[in-house]
């Protein structure tokens, strides 16, 4: 055992080099991040004093996580071109998050004192119910993420390194969870936005490599003399179109109802900081996408024949000798190391903050706030071991798991949200019946008789709409001088801006 061990490390003695590094930098920002944190604010949402660039890096490297540099970069090999739709997905998506919900939540929730989204839905609505179903929503959604994570940086793990999967889920939890744990919300910003800057540098890297191992820019269309591979140039090819879109808008739509996403916005220093943090955020994503998505296409000229499981086709690649120098593969292995822990950290400090204080705090009131932040810490390490271990056994492929991750949010939380901020109508009843609407298609769908074309998320989302505007309407808005207090301000703000619009048109 002790003889394997020195043999991988004298074997990829770089890549160990530079995880020793990386390891060190997460020590460090977790020494930093608990220094900064004197209480709950801080350790949840970085008391809403970050910068804009930080925060734009950190919501780029929060999505992008194995799932983007594994999963998505490998669908393209069975998918085909069908596939790129996820890039303007990605971009507008983000996009809207930035322009259409950044502002007023930032606004809203600390006006109202939110500090997690379960409680904001709360708050907004008057409902105790449909702030804890929210919570227990969040928790039903983050593990089916956080294993799609898991598994992707055991794949590589086990692929590159030759570490077997259980060994490298097991080194992953305790590195992820204590730096999580100490560092709170202060910690993963600081952090993201290193890895951010590392994985734009890394989506270059891999592009470059795979493009130059297949032979050059135009080397896919040698797929089209193959019968085999043809399919793959062509428009719904290599998967029906309407499943590709499915797939897509559920791994995007999560953008702007996604509780690690819009954590972020909740961190701003301030509404106008939004302006200089989504240019950050939509750069990285055009650029990264662009390169990524491609990946998996090219790879198709250097692998040869199916894989069973798309997983493992960067992995394949990143271990191949003749694609990439051991420098390069191994500054590519930390950057998707750091992809994983981007996205696990911020989902592990939302799911253990979610339940602390939407589900324990309302059960047994308030506590003091370091009995809080002991509570949440401890949340934080038993979640890393729950999905850790699901992550043993995987009951999916990556791509399939962050899809159904997203599809529940979309359609569970994208009413509540969305017309929860720009809609003053609406009520504690509305939401649950979205909640229990949306959810119910997502898990019934596929059940049905003839609803095999048409992704779950559509319906899902849909109905949760329609059923959230049905109720709402015929029953009484949530009384609120303060909700109606924060509509009035955003009215004003919208004629002041439209009152410095310059004109348009001819003089």
């Amino acid at each position: 055992m002790i003889q394997a061990i020195l043999d991988n490390l004298r074997t990829y003695w770089i890549v160990h080099a530079l995880l020793l590094v990386y390891t060190v930098l997460l020590a460090y920002h977790a020494w930093h991040g608990n220094r900064k944190t004197s209480g709950v604010a801080d350790y949840f949402v970085g008391g809403r004093s970050m910068g804009p660039i930080a925060i734009g890096l950190s919501f780029f490297a929060t999505y992008s996580s194995t799932n983007s540099f594994v999963g998505f970069s490998g669908q393209a090999y069975d998918w085909g071109i069908t596939w790129f739709l996820l890039v303007p997905a990605v971009v507008g998506f983000s996009l809207f998050a930035w322009i259409a919900v950044a502002p007023r939540l930032r606004t809203f929730t600390e006006s109202l004192g939110s500090l997690t989204i379960p409680d904001f839905i709360g708050f907004r609505f008057g409902s105790t119910w449909a702030r804890v179903l929210a919570a227990l929503i969040v928790i039903f959604a983050s593990f089916f993420y956080m294993t799609a994570v898991f598994k992707g940086i055991g794949n590589l793990l086990e692929v590159f390194l030759e570490i077997p999967y259980r060994t490298a889920i097991i080194i992953v939890f305790f590195i992820v969870m204590i730096y999580t744990v100490v560092g709170g919300f202060i910690s993963v910003v600081k952090t993201d936005a290193v890895q951010g800057v590392v994985m734009i540098v890394a989506g270059i890297l891999l592009f470059r490599g795979a493009v130059a191992a297949a032979g050059g820019l135009d080397s896919v269309a040698a797929l089209a003399d193959d019968p085999s591979t043809e399919p793959l140039l062509r428009w719904g090819g290599g998967v029906s179109v309407p499943l590709a879109l499915g797939v897509v808008f559920a791994g995007t739509v999560k953008f702007a109802v996604e509780p690690r996403q819009l954590s972020r916005f909740y961190a701003l220093e301030s509404r106008a900081a939004i302006r200089k943090g989504v240019w950050v955020s939509t750069a990285a994503f055009i650029l990264v996408y662009t390169l990524l998505i491609p990946v998996g296409l090219y790879a198709r000229n250097i692998i040869p024949g199916g894989l069973a499981d798309t997983d493992l086709v960067v992995p394949r690649l990143l271990a191949a000798p003749d694609v990439f120098a051991a420098g390069t593969s191994a500054f590519l292995l930390l950057a998707m190391v750091a992809a994983a822990m981007s996205s696990l950290d911020s989902v592990l400090l939302v799911l253990a903050s979610t339940v602390q204080r939407d589900l324990v705090g309302v059960a047994y009131g308030s506590v003091s706030e370091r009995g809080t932040l002991i509570a949440t810490r401890c949340y934080v390490a038993l979640f890393a071991l729950i999905t850790a271990i699901i992550a043993l056994n995987p009951p999916d492929g990556v791509v399939a798991l962050t899809a159904f991750s997203g599809a529940v949010y979309g359609a569970c939380f994208g009413p509540a949200l969305l017309m929860g901020l720009y809609w003053r109508r609406g009520n504690g009843t509305a939401t649950v019946a979205s909640f229990v609407v949306g959810l119910a298609v997502l898990l019934l769908w596929n059940r049905l008789p003839g609803t095999g074309g048409v992704h779950q998320v559509f319906p899902g989302v849909g109905l949760s709409f329609l059923t959230y505007w049905a109720v709402a309407k015929w029953t009484p808005a949530y009384e609120s001088g303060e909700i109606d207090g924060l509509f009035a301000a955003e009215k004003r703000g919208a004629r002041a801006r439209s009152a410095h619009t310059p004109p348009t048109g001819r003089a």
